[in-house]
């Protein structure tokens, strides 16, 4: 079994910066993919970020390119997202997602085997 800690997120303003980490506890010795989703109230659960080991099939979600950045302590399975220019519409909760049954990144939710409790976002006008 692996579970997800997330931290970061809060209340925030336009144009600010907010970090938030994951990391895996548990079955993590292999350095999984792992990405990030979000939920805003009455939306479906959207793709955010993924990549496997650094530098190594990154990807990103056409809202967040260019002001999101992903990353990952070297091999270990903890991921952080980096979250610049943010905007209302970026208000969220976030969640952490980590896929053992294949060992490349994806955009689809339903190809990760655990997720987080979820971290919330909100940003003001």
């Amino acid at each position: 079994q692996v579970q997800l800690v997330e931290s970061g997120g809060g209340l925030v303003q336009a144009g600010d910066s907010v970090r938030l980490s994951c990391a895996a506890a548990g079955r993590t010795s292999t350095p999984y993919p792992m990405g990030w989703f979000r939920q805003a109230p009455g939306k479906e659960r959207e793709f955010v970020a993924a990549m496997r080991l650094s530098g190594n099939s990154i990807y990103y979600g056409d809202s967040v390119k260019g002001r999101f950045t992903i990353s990952r302590e070297g091999e270990k399975n903890t991921v952080f997202l980096q979250m610049n220019s943010l905007k209302p519409e970026d208000t969220a909760v976030y969640y952490c997602a980590l896929r053992t049954s294949y060992l490349l990144s994806s955009r689809s939710a339903s190809d990760y085997d655990y997720w987080g409790q979820g971290t919330q976002v909100t940003v003001s006008s």
